[in-house]
Order: C-alpha cells, then structure tokens, then sequence
C-alpha cells in the first residue's frame, strides 16, 4: 500500500491490513514510527540477501543470480519508497555500505570476464537496479528464480539476437 501511496495514512494502513488502527498504534506511536520501522526492515533483508549471495566468495556467475533473485525478493515482499531511506544519515550510511560491496561484485565480475569492459563507470550498477525494478513491476506472475534468470540474461546479453 505504501508503495502506491507513500501518503496513506494509518487509518487506511490498518483497514488494508484487516486491523483496527488502534492495533497499528499499539505497536507504533507515530506514522513516522511505522515507516522507520519498514525501511529497517527492508535494509536489513536487503543486507541479509547480499550475504546470502556470498559477493566475494562464490562463482561469479552464480552470485550475480542469487543477487539478483534476492533482491527481487525483497523488492516483492518490501515496496518501499527508497527515497525515504535516504533522508536518515545511519540508513544512508548502510545503504551506501551495501551499494560499496556490489560495485566491489561488479568489478570482480568485470575482471573475471562475465561483464564487458570499457562500458561507462557505474553503467551496470546503474542498469542492473534498474532491471530488477522493471521485473518485479511488469511480471509479478514470475518466480524470483525466473525472474532472476531474465534479468541476469538482459544484464549480460542484452537485447540483441544471439
């Protein structure tokens, strides 16, 4: 609901939910204290699948799936308007923690020969987001395991006939 309408207010929060707004207020005094309570929810489960993921350890090919399909799984179960996230100095500096180890994968993968070199600096940190939104937006009826293997394809292939 928040991601439709980063406005709702707790009353319409609470009926969406099947619950009496009391209920919400029982558990969170403000609006503002849900919200937070959301974006730590959603950064720490963004957290949890780039650990998951194993960015340094596993094959590179393999990691950039399992990324992938982490984080359309926590795009699916966390809708959040990110701009919120960033207003907060400590979320800020653990998102930026975690954009830090992905650009590190991204790099590794390069590197090792996965992603092309000479493309524009930042060009598949910027792209692969990207994907993951436009996948989780458009085929909500796809697995993450499936929607994971269109994205990395898109990602590594683009959309050029082989």
């Amino acid at each position: 609901m928040l991601a439709a309408d980063p406005a709702a207010s707790i009353a319409s929060i609470a009926a969406e939910a099947g619950v009496d707004r009391r209920t919400v207020y029982r558990r969170f005094d403000s609006r503002e204290e849900l919200l937070a309570a959301i974006h730590e929810s959603r950064l720490s489960a963004i957290e949890t699948a780039i650990e998951d993921a194993r960015l340094r350890e596993a094959p590179v090919a393999v990691a950039l799936h399992r990324y992938v399909e982490n984080i359309i799984t926590v795009n699916r179960t966390w809708p959040v308007d990110l701009t919120r996230m960033l207003t907060d100095d400590t979320i800020r500096q653990r998102r930026d923690a975690y954009i830090t180890e992905v650009d590190t994968f991204l790099e590794r993968a390069t590197d090792e020969g996965l992603l092309r070199p000479g493309l524009p600096q930042g060009w598949a940190a910027a792209l692969l987001p990207q994907l993951m939104h436009l996948v989780v937006r458009q085929s909500p009826e796809l697995s993450a395991g499936r929607a994971a293997d269109i994205v990395v394809d898109t990602l590594l292939h683009g959309l050029g006939a082989p």
